[in-house]
Formats: C-alpha cells, structure tokens, sequence
C-alpha cells in the first residue's frame, strides 16, 4: 500500500436514487490509517433539499427500517454546514499526516455520487478530486469472478472479521466497510509481497 495515503470510507443514505433531485439524508465516514486502523470518524444527519422529492420505493423501503430511518433523522443540520464541516474534517486530516485521501465505499457509485455532488453543490471542492474506489470492484478481482457473482454472501468470510454487519446507520457500515476493504488489501498485499 503507498504510504501517502489515508482510506476513507464513506456511506450514505438516502430518500431517492440520485442526488439533488432527491436527498441524502445521513453520512458516515471512518478515515483508516495505513496499521488499518480507524484514526477519524465524522458522521452527521442532513436536512432534505428545498424543494426536492422524496421516491416512492426508496420510502418504502425506509418502512421496513424504522429503527435506522429514526436514526438518521436526529439531529438534522442544513446541507451546506454538514458539508463545510466535512470538508474542514478532511483536510485537517490530509494536512495534519501529510497524506492524500482516497475514497472507498461499497458501491462507490452510489456513495461517491452523493458525497461529491454535496460536497461541489455546498463547498465548490472535492478532497478526493472526483474518483473513489469500490470495494466490490476489487472483490471481484481477488476472486477472480464476474461482477454479477459477486455479493458479500459469496465472499470469504475471513474478510469479515470485526467488520459488523450492515445496520443502515452510516457511521457503522462506512466503519464495518472500511475493514472489510482493509481485510482485503492486506491479504492482497501479503500474496503479493509487494505494496501497492
């Protein structure tokens, strides 16, 4: 792994399938160190868009979730702040190890889509440019499968330890990702016998 670099890993959630048209409505993000360990948290309940909508099947599906749906909804702060907040949280991170920050989620289409289109939307600048690694991209190479098989339920389960299960609660599951794509990396990197 190049040591320049801090992992980030990032979860959102959501009352639609994109962003400003819908909302995100919760993000999480746990920053890992090269040891893989967790050396950052942020996490932070946002208030929906003026004059966005809400989709009919995503809030169907917050039905069968009341627990998480309440969670998410503590707290609320305007989106420009929770995004400004994010910011100045990142880059005093980059600057404080003198590291770049690479953006890791599980899709990261999903959770990059959101987290970027904020962060430009209400702070005019991204730290992680705009790129973001999927954990399930890198699953699929390490298995050496097609994308289509591969789910969590087909991969090892040694690369699930002390990675909890998912709970819809962004903080939880970025932390609960971030050690299942530092499971991962290390093996990667141990078969290799070379960093990255």
């Amino acid at each position: 792994m190049k040591d320049g670099e801090l992992f980030v890993s990032v979860d959102v959630e959501t009352d639609g399938p994109i962003p400003g048209e819908y909302s995100m409505l919760s993000l999480g993000s746990a920053v890992f160190d090269p040891s893989w360990k967790i050396i950052e948290e942020f996490e932070v309940n946002l208030k929906t868009l003026p004059g966005a909508k809400e989709d009919k099947e995503t809030m169907e599906w917050w039905k069968t979730e009341p627990k998480a749906w309440e969670y998410c909804r503590r707290n609320q702060v305007e989106p420009r702040l929770a995004m400004t907040s994010y910011l100045a949280h990142l880059k005093q991170i980059s600057n404080t190890h003198q590291k770049d920050l690479v953006c890791i989620a599980y899709p990261v289409t999903f959770d990059f889509m959101f987290v970027y289109w904020y962060l430009i939307k209400f702070t005019g600048e991204s730290p992680f440019s705009f790129s973001g690694l999927d954990i399930k991209t890198m699953a699929m190479l390490l298995m050496k499968s097609s994308y289509k098989e591969v789910s969590k339920k087909s991969m090892p389960r040694r690369w699930f330890v002390n990675a909890e299960e998912h709970s819809h609660t962004p903080l939880q599951d970025a932390k609960a990702q971030g050690r299942l794509f530092c499971n991962m990396l290390n093996e990667f990197c141990a078969k290799s016998n070379s960093g990255l």
